[in-house]
C-alpha cells in the first residue's frame, strides 16, 4: 500500500506543507506553507516585470519635459537595474523551488513511514535527526546562498553585459537605453581592426608575461632553496629570514617603492648607473625595457614564495635515496635530474598551474608599477605593459567601455579555465596518491 505517500506527494505538489500536515507534522508544515506564501508575496508581483526587463531592457529614457515654465524630470527606465532586479528575482525563484522539491522529497518519506506502520517523527526528532545526520548540509547551506548570490549571480550579470551594447557614449542608462547584440561585441574584437590589433597584442603579452613570471619565480625558488640547503651553508635560518622579507612586506609598498626606484628621471638606479658612467636605462617610459622591469620585480615578489614550498619539499625526501644513488656514483645533477626535480614536480605541479593562471590575472604588479603604460598609439585604450586584467580595468573605469570589458573577462576565464582543466587532468599529482609506488 503506497496510500499516504501518494496524497503527502499530491498535497505537497498542491501547496507546499500540505502534505506535512497530513503526516500530522503540524509545525513543519506550517514553516514549509509560511515560507511558499512569504515568497509568492513577494515574487508573485515582481516576477512578471522582471521578466520584461531581462527582455526589454527598458522602453522609455529619462527626459526633461516643460511644465509651463519650469522643465521636470521624467524618470525612464535603467536597463542595467531592470538586469539586476531580473537577475534577483530569478535567483530567488531557483531557491524557492529547491525548497519546494525538498517539501515534496520530505512529505514522501514521511508518508512512507506511515505505509509501512511506522511512527513519523515530531519535529523535534526531524531536527535531530537532520543535525545529526544531515549537519554538514545545514552549515554549507548559508556560505552556498552566499555563493549563489554574491559570486555566480555577478558572474552571470557579467555575462549578460558581453551581450549588450552597454558603453560610452550612446548607450549609458538612464539617459540612453542599453540593447542585445548578440555576439557582436566579440565579433567586433576579431574583425574592427582597431580593436583586434588591440586584443591580440595585449593577449600575446599576456601569455608571455604568464609564462615568463611562472617560470622565472618557481625556478628562481628552486636555485635558491638549493643553495640554503646545500651542505656546508651556515646560518641557514638568517637566510631563509632574509630572502622571506620580499613576501613579508604588503606588494602595495614594495611595488610603491620599485617604481620610484626605477624611475627614469630621478630613480636612484639611474643615478647609480650614472655614477659609473654607464648612463640610465627606461625602465618604464620603453615598452621593451618596461616589459624586463615589471618581470623582474615579480621575481622579487614571488620568488621567495617558490622558496618555502621547495624548502617544505627537500626535507620531505627520503635522505636514502640519495645514500643510494652515492653508492651508484651518481653526480649531482644526475641526483637533481633523478631523484629531486621528480619529487618537486609532482609535489608543486598543481601549486604551478594556479600560479600560472594567477599570472595571467596578476593585476596588482602591473598596475601599480607601470599601470599598462608606456602609451602604445595603435591600441584603444590599452599600453604596452597592459594585461587583459588590466585592460579590462581601464575599459570599465576609465573608458565606460563595459561591454567590451566584460567580452574579455569572459575570455579570461575561458583561457584560464581550459589551461588549468586541461593541465590538471594530466597532471600525475592528481593520477596518483603517492610518489614512491
Amino acid at each position: 500500500m503506497k496510500q499516504h505517500r501518494t496524497i503527502a506527494v499530491l498535497l505537497s505538489i498542491v501547496l507546499q506543507g500540505l502534505g506535512q500536515i497530513y503526516n500530522r507534522q503540524w509545525l513543519k508544515g506550517i514553516l514549509f506553507m509560511m515560507i511558499e506564501v512569504a515568497g509568492f508575496i513577494y515574487i508573485a508581483p515582481r516576477l512578471g516585470g522582471a521578466i520584461w526587463g531581462l527582455v526589454t531592457l527598458g522602453e522609455k529614457t529619462q527626459k526633461f519635459v516643460k511644465v509651463g515654465k519650469v522643465a521636470q524630470m521624467v524618470k525612464g527606465d535603467h536597463s542595467i537595474f531592470l538586469i539586476l532586479d531580473g537577475l534577483i528575482i530569478l535567483f530567488l525563484v531557483f531557491v524557492l523551488l529547491g525548497v519546494y522539491v525538498w517539501n515534496i522529497g520530505d512529505a514522501y518519506q514521511s508518508g512512507k513511514l506511515r505505509d509501512e506502520k511506522k511512527p513519523v517523527r515530531t519535529f523535534r526528532q526531524s531536527y535531530e535527526h537532520a543535525t545529526t545526520f544531515y549537519f554538514p548540509y545545514f552549515m554549507l547551506a548559508l556560505p552556498a546562498l552566499g555563493v549563489l548570490f554574491f559570486t555566480i549571480m555577478p558572474i552571470v550579470f557579467t555575462v549578460m553585459l558581453a551581450f549588450t551594447n552597454y558603453s560610452a557614449p550612446d548607450h549609458i542608462p538612464p539617459a540612453k537605453l542599453v540593447d542585445w547584440v548578440g555576439f557582436k561585441t566579440f565579433a567586433d574584437l576579431v574583425k574592427m581592426k582597431s580593436w583586434s590589433h588591440t586584443f591580440v597584442g595585449v593577449l600575446i603579452w599576456t601569455i608571455i608575461w604568464a609564462v615568463l613570471a611562472t617560470v622565472t619565480t618557481y625556478f628562481g625558488g628552486i636555485l635558491v632553496a638549493l643553495l640554503i640547503e646545500q651542505k656546508g651553508i651556515r646560518f641557514k635560518k638568517l637566510w631563509r629570514t632574509i630572502f622571506i622579507i620580499p613576501y613579508a612586506i604588503p606588494q602595495l609598498i614594495s611595488l610603491l617603492v620599485m617604481k620610484n626606484l626605477f624611475n627614469g628621471q630621478f630613480g636612484p638606479i639611474n643615478q647609480y648607473l650614472g655614477y659609473f658612467g654607464l648612463g640610465g636605462l627606461p625602465w618604464l617610459t620603453d615598452p621593451f625595457w618596461a616589459k624586463v622591469t615589471v618581470i623582474t620585480v615579480n621575481m622579487w615578489i614571488g620568488i621567495p614564495v617558490s622558496m618555502v614550498l621547495i624548502l617544505g619539499i627537500l626535507t620531505s625526501i627520503p635522505r636514502d635515496l640519495y645514500e643510494a644513488a652515492d653508492v651508484d656514483g651518481a653526480s649531482t645533477l644526475q641526483k637533481f635530474r633523478i631523484i629531486t626535480m621528480p619529487f618537486i614536480l609532482f609535489s608543486t605541479m598543481p601549486i604551478l598551474i594556479m600560479q600560472f593562471a594567477g599570472n595571467i590575472n596578476n593585476f596588482n604588479v602591473i598596475f601599480l608599477l607601470t599601470g599598462g603604460n608606456p602609451a602604445k598609439g595603435d591600441y584603444q585604450f590599452a599600453g604596452a605593459t597592459d594585461l587583459l586584467i588590466t585592460w579590462l580595468y581601464k575599459l570599465t573605469l576609465d573608458n565606460n567601455k563595459y561591454n567590451v570589458a566584460s567580452a574579455v573577462g569572459i575570455i579570461i576565464f575561458l583561457i584560464v579555465a581550459i589551461f588549468s582543466i586541461w593541465n590538471f587532468r594530466r597532471s600525475k599529482s592528481f593520477k596518483e596518491e603517492d610518489m614512491i609506488q
